[in-house]
C-alpha cells in the first residue's frame, strides 16, 4: 500500500509542472544569473529566459573585501554587523532584479529558488554562510521563497556541495535523447571552484546514478591574480595568459607541493592561494596559474573516468569554458586519454553561462515536493536529503 501510494504520488506530481525562477551568484562576485524555468520537478523541463545583472563595483568590492577577511567562526562573529549590512544589500538587489522580470513575465510564477552569495564555506565546521534573507525577499517579491539550500546536507553529514548534479542528471536525459549520446555523461562545472559529475546511466536509481566532486579551483586563482596584479576583474577569454609564458620551475613547484589527496571534500577558494607564482609578470604568472588550475581539472577528469576505456564525453559549463587558454591547456593534460572528449555544453543547445542558476530553479521546486536534492555520492551525505527552506512573507 506505501508503494502504491507512492507511485501514485509519483503520477500526480509529473502531471503538475510548476513554474520557478532560479537565482545564482558565484565565487566571481561579480553579479547574479536569473533564470525562469518550468518544471515537475523530476524529468519535464523548460527553460523560459535567462538574465545576467552585474553588480556595481561598491558592491562587488565590499563582499571581495569581506570574504578575504573571513576564515573561521570567530570571524564571521567578528563581521556580523557587516555581514547583515551586507545581506540586506545583496538582498535588495535580488529584490530588484526579480520584480523586474515578475513586471515582464505576466504568468504565476509558484517559486523562487535564492542561493545567496557565498562569504564562507567550510564542511569540516559545518558551515556554509550564504548571504541572503529569504523572510526579506519574499515580503519585497511577494513570491514564495526556497533558500539556505545547504544547511539540511551538512547537518546529514555531507559537504553541502555540489549541488547541480541532480539538475545535470535531468539535463543528460534530455543530450541522450535528443543527440544520442551514450552514457555515461560528464558534466565539468568551471565556477570559482570546479566541480564534475558523473551520470551513470539513465535507469539506475538515482543513489547508484550519480556522482559527483569538487575537482580544484576554476577560476578563482585566476581571478584573485588579476584583481591583483591589473585594473580587470578577470581574464577575459584567456587573453592574458595566451600573452604570457608558463614558469615550468614554478609550475612544478606548485604541482609537488600541493595536492588534493581526496576528491571527498567540497572546496572553498580559501584552499587555494598564489603566492607561488609571486615575481612574476602579469601575462606570465596568470599563464602559470592558468596552466596549473588546468593540471588539477585535468587530474579529477581522470579520477572519474577511472579505468573505463570506451568514449566518454565531458560538457564544460560555468564561465571557465569561455578562457580558451584553460580549455586548451585541460585537454592537453588530457592528449593521453583517447577515449575522453571535451565539448562545451553550448554545442547541445544549452547556454553554459545559466546551468546553476537553471538548476536552483529547479531545486526549489524539488525541495517543495519534498524530494532529495543531494546523495551519498553527490555530496557524502549519509541518505538523500532534502534541501532549502520555504518562506512565505506576504
Amino acid at each position: 500500500y506505501t508503494i502504491y501510494k507512492f507511485l501514485l504520488k509519483r503520477i500526480s506530481m509529473k502531471n503538475k509542472l510548476y513554474t520557478a525562477i532560479g537565482l545564482m551568484s558565484g565565487t566571481s562576485m561579480d553579479g547574479v544569473d536569473l533564470s525562469l524555468v518550468r518544471s515537475d520537478g523530476l524529468d519535464q523541463f523548460v527553460n523560459i529566459l535567462d538574465e545576467y545583472y552585474e553588480y556595481d563595483a561598491n558592491l562587488h568590492d565590499q563582499l571581495v573585501d569581506l570574504r578575504n577577511v573571513i576564515f573561521n567562526i570567530n570571524d564571521l562573529k567578528k563581521y556580523s554587523q557587516k555581514l547583515i549590512k551586507l545581506e540586506r544589500d545583496i538582498t535588495l538587489f535580488h529584490s530588484k532584479i526579480v520584480n523586474e522580470v515578475l513586471l515582464k513575465y505576466k504568468d504565476e510564477i509558484n517559486f523562487v529558488g535564492f542561493h545567496g552569495q557565498t562569504i564562507f564555506h567550510n564542511p569540516e565546521m559545518k558551515i556554509s554562510r550564504q548571504l541572503g534573507d529569504g523572510q526579506l525577499l519574499s515580503q519585497l517579491i511577494k513570491k514564495d521563497v526556497v533558500y539556505d539550500f545547504r544547511q539540511e546536507d551538512l547537518k546529514n553529514k555531507g559537504q553541502g556541495a555540489p549541488l547541480t548534479p541532480i539538475f545535470h542528471n535531468l539535463l543528460s536525459k534530455k543530450i541522450n535523447k535528443k543527440y544520442h549520446i551514450d552514457f555515461p555523461i560528464c558534466f565539468i562545472n568551471i565556477g570559482g571552484i570546479s566541480n564534475i559529475t558523473k551520470v551513470n546511466n539513465k535507469y539506475e536509481l538515482l543513489e547508484e546514478n550519480l556522482e559527483a566532486f569538487d575537482s580544484g579551483p576554476g577560476n578563482c586563482m585566476i581571478d584573485e591574480w588579476i584583481r591583483k596584479n591589473s585594473k580587470y576583474r578577470f581574464d577575459q577569454n584567456g587573453l592574458i595568459a595566451k600573452n604570457g609564458k608558463i614558469n615550468q620551475l614554478t609550475l612544478n613547484q606548485a604541482i609537488d607541493n600541493f595536492n588534493i589527496d581526496s576528491f571527498k571534500k567540497s572546496l572553498d577558494i580559501k584552499d587555494f592561494d598564489i603566492s607561488f607564482t609571486r615575481g612574476l609578470s602579469l601575462e606570465d604568472g596568470c599563464a602559470t596559474i592558468t596552466n596549473f588550475t588546468a593540471y588539477l581539472i585535468a587530474k579529477g577528469i581522470k579520477y572519474s573516468n577511472g579505468n573505463n576505456d570506451n568514449p566518454i564525453k565531458y560538457l564544460i559549463c560555468g564561465g571557465g569554458r569561455k578562457n580558451s587558454f584553460l580549455v586548451q591547456n585541460i585537454k592537453g593534460y588530457l592528449s593521453n586519454k583517447k577515449n575522453i572528449s571535451l565539448e562545451i555544453i553550448d554545442e547541445y543547445n544549452f547556454n553554459g553561462d545559466f546551468i546553476e542558476s537553471q538548476a536552483f530553479g529547479y531545486l526549489a521546486i524539488r525541495s517543495f515536493l519534498n524530494l532529495p536534492i543531494s546523495y551519498p555520492k553527490t555530496t557524502g551525505c549519509k541518505i538523500p536529503t532534502l534541501g532549502g527552506k520555504l518562506v512565505k512573507n506576504f
